[in-house]
């Protein structure tokens, strides 16, 4: 399974991430979001027992996606 956490979705961006994360309250609430629904995905996609559907696994992995293009437009953006 890939790892989505977003230090290796945005690896050029690591330091920056880390700096808004300590002193910007609009991006702790975009990460901690991301990181939520990342690892919701990752818990039903390395379960043994998949105890969700097919659809909500592709609503989570839109929101993600979505997520991220979002965290990406804030990080080029500050």
């Amino acid at each position: 399974m890939e790892n989505h956490i977003l230090t290796n979705e945005f690896p050029e961006y690591v330091q920056k991430i880390v700096d808004l994360k300590l002193n910007d309250a609009a991006f702790l609430k975009m990460y901690v979001n991301y990181e939520e629904v990342n690892a919701l995905i990752q818990h039903y996609e390395e379960g043994e027992v998949n105890h969700t559907t097919d659809e909500h696994l592709t609503d989570l992995r839109k929101k993600r996606l979505h997520l991220k293009d979002d965290i990406y437009a804030y990080l080029h953006a500050n």
